[in-house]
């Protein structure tokens, strides 16, 4: 029997050969567009470099500008972001909403597979520190089965000690193997959501309206007035139970003892997050967040993909009609950079923990195939958010190599005809100059980077803040290695139908 099309994670789900055919079409399509403008820019830069030195020519003036508007959103974030962490959230909460906050429960869900004591104690004691009242605070603490009696010891002990710091704390145990879940981060908190109803919200005749779900990473440190922040955006935005709420992740947990390379893809990432927070009609749930409760209980949360994370909002996109949106906290969590106990590990981690995001494209063919379905959202919208996901992954699996690698083809490949072109002499100094001034976005990162560091620790010297300063010089090497071969092999994998498994990422503390 054909699964409804909400819940379809790969093609075999589906009945009808017609449709098993499209949706294969659409896993197909990412990675076509990636490859073929790689292998398009190599024959092309043989048969006709003239046409490949101008496209490129014209592609970095249009990654120029990108830089440039990107830029641009992301210092307007970056203010609003300082200016919200100077808000007492609570205070503004009392004052504008003084009697319907007080019934708002926050539902935070911490998936745990083999993390250290420390790792699961330091978050518990960032969730103590909240301004909100903690008596209207549920903690879940979401064990893997799989993960193992020392998993289920450390459970123990957290729960041993922070109990009764909350209105309620939970242990909840996903089992492993269970039909049709993909075991993960998105399985082990649709288990711990019915857990958490079935042991607590129901006993308790909590109104769902009234409970916001924080799907948190185990390492996510919210800062003290996230809960209020949230609550208050929950109660004064429009359909706010048709609405996520996305904060702007910042890795400072680890961020002094990360090597270089894991720094810059890290703040990268937190910069990104910035600038899709003032392009709200682009903004897709990622990494930990938050949605209400009653969307959990209509449709249910995603338990058998990898991207949990996106799929939750997709999901919720297509089951609302289109009338669902992330709503931007410009307001910061704080989590870990890839950290492992030795450099090649790291390496290894970060490129795997790379891939793993760049799975997202599983979404694509969930996506389109969802909007053949759906009748009900309007034509212009699907075509923006088709536009906006195909051209976001191409993007990260092809300009990285088209800026930094394949520029010079033409004068590699063009022979000597080109060669003797004024064309071919200027391209190199033309592009040249242009990614000189594309080091402006560089800079404003580097920038703002040093401004949102937490204190160095006294075993650090000075030298160690300089060296935050000259890692950004590793930017286009990290944007090819830990961006595009990551991002293409994803999209090689769900062209081949061999999809990913989760893997969740190793967390160290030194």
């Amino acid at each position: 029997m054909e699964k409804n099309y909400l819940e379809i994670t790969r093609g075999s789900q589906i009945y009808r050969l017609r449709d098993r055919v499209l949706f294969r079409f659409l896993e197909f399509l990412p990675g076509a567009f990636s490859w073929l403008t790689l292998l398009i820019t190599f024959v092309l830069s043989y048969l006709a470099p003239i046409v490949v030195a101008l496209f490129i020519i014209i592609f970095d003036l249009f990654w120029l500008a990108r830089i440039f508007y990107l830029s641009f959103h992301q210092i307007v974030s970056f203010r609003k972001m300082q200016k919200n962490l100077r808000i007492d959230w609570l205070k503004k909460l009392k004052s504008k909403n003084p009697d319907s906050w007080k019934n708002i429960y926050h539902l935070i869900i911490l998936p745990m597979y083999r993390e250290g004591f420390e790792i699961v104690d330091s978050t518990c004691q960032a969730l103590e520190k909240s301004s909100y009242p903690k008596e209207k605070m549920i903690v879940i603490l979401a064990i893997e089965e799989r993960a193992g009696e020392k998993a289920r010891e450390i459970a123990q002990r957290i729960q041993e000690k922070w109990q009764k710091s909350f209105f309620r704390f939970l242990v909840t145990y996903h089992p492993e193997k269970i039909e049709g879940e993909v075991a993960g981060k998105g399985s082990n908190v649709a288990w711990a959501l019915k857990q958490a109803r079935e042991k607590i919200i129901n006993p308790f005749l909590i109104p769902h309206k009234d409970i916001i779900v924080s799907s948190f990473d185990i390492d996510t440190r919210p800062y003290p007035q996230y809960f209020a922040c949230l609550t208050w955006h929950y109660l004064n935005t429009t359909l706010p139970l048709q609405s996520s709420y996305q904060p702007i992740p910042l890795y400072n947990n680890n961020i002094w003892e990360a090597p270089a390379f894991s720094r810059v893809i890290s703040t990268s990432g937190s910069f990104w997050q910035m600038m899709q927070q003032e392009r709200p009609e682009q903004l897709v749930t990622y990494s930990s967040h938050s949605f209400p409760f009653q969307v959990f209980k209509e449709m249910g949360y995603p338990s058998n993909l990898v991207s949990d994370d996106s799929r939750i909002f997709w999901k919720a996109f297509l089951f609302y009609n289109g009338n669902y949106k992330v709503t931007p906290l410009y307001y910061p969590v704080s989590m870990d950079a890839v950290l492992a106990r030795n450099l090649i590990q790291t390496i290894i981690n970060q490129y795997k923990q790379q891939r793993r995001w760049a799975w997202g494209v599983e979404n694509i063919p969930y996506l389109l195939y969802g909007f053949f379905k759906n009748k009900k959202i309007p034509l212009y919208e699907k075509f923006r958010h088709s536009v906006v996901v195909l051209e976001g992954f191409w993007s990260w699996a092809t300009s990285a190599l088209l800026i930094f690698f394949l520029g010079w083809l033409p004068l590699v490949l063009g022979g000597q005809e080109f060669n003797i072109t004024l064309l071919s002499y200027n391209l190199p100094r033309l592009t040249s100059n242009l990614m000189s001034l594309a080091m402006i976005g560089m800079i404003i990162g580097a920038i703002i980077s040093m401004s949102i560091l937490p204190p160095r620790p006294p075993r650090y010297g000075k030298w160690k803040t300089f060296s935050l300063i000259f890692q950004w010089l590793f930017l286009p090497l990290t944007l090819i290695i830990f961006g595009a071969l990551p991002a293409l092999e994803a999209q090689t994998r769900l062209m081949l139908g061999r999809h990913l498994g989760f893997w969740p990422t190793e967390k160290v503390r030194q």
